[in-house]
């Protein structure tokens, strides 16, 4: 075969990744790989105790399940179903228990007034989704953190991130960068999708009942 075949072969190859990457997804699976780190030493090392981590998250239409599971923190499962504006926190904590918070999803204007969104005209590729940039900051009696998102609109699934943000922001963040302040230092928590696929959910996973043995959050 000649050089210039392969040279097409590949090409050809590689756009048809791209154009099935591309690809609006309404239901399937992506996962995201967490890392935490700090500008304090000792923050640092109990944070390295935590090891690897990930979120899974199932979703189909305006429903969404992400888990998230560690040996130090235990498993947590979140539910929105955008259609009620409802969201589900299941926590099965070492120390706290199995603990539950069944909530509405909806911001006032004041909230809003804490939050502010810019456009940074840049643009990131993650596994063959081009991603819109965006700056966040977020005020919270009188704490600020800045989170910077990049956002494809191919994928169509509520989080926690873009319900609140929607009026300024269209699309599913596949890459998050949250600096926040804690007293003296700064908490850097990064994440950034390692697989998204497209693949039948069944609605199953998205049942708001609270399981046998969970008591509510104290408020």
């Amino acid at each position: 075969m000649k050089l210039t075949q392969k040279i097409t072969i590949v090409l050809f190859l590689l756009i048809s990744l791209n154009s099935f990457a591309q690809k609006e997804i309404k239901e399937g699976v992506i996962s995201m790989k967490i890392t935490m780190s700090s500008d304090n030493d000792q923050v640092n090392s109990s944070l390295a105790m935590l090891g690897d981590m990930k979120t899974t998250t199932y979703f189909k239409g305006k429903k969404s399940l992400t888990l998230l599971s560690n040996p130090m923190s235990g498993s947590t499962s979140t539910i929105i179903d955008n259609d009620k504006k409802e969201m589900l926190l299941l926590m099965d904590n070492p120390m706290l228990g199995k603990k539950y918070k069944k909530s509405t999803m909806e911001s006032s204007e004041q909230d809003m007034k804490n939050i502010t969104v810019k456009e940074t005209g840049d643009t990131k590729t993650i596994l063959g989704y081009k991603c819109k940039g965006y700056d966040v900051i977020i005020n919270n009696d009188g704490k600020e953190s800045k989170m910077t998102m990049y956002v494809t609109d191919k994928i169509t699934a509520p989080n926690q991130q873009n319900w609140a943000l929607a009026k300024n922001i269209k699309g599913y963040p596949i890459y998050l960068k949250i600096d926040a302040k804690q007293g003296a230092f700064t908490i850097t928590t990064t994440m950034e999708a390692s697989e998204i696929k497209g693949e039948n959910i069944d609605s199953s996973k998205f049942d708001m009942t609270i399981p046998e043995g969970y008591t509510e959050m104290a408020k």
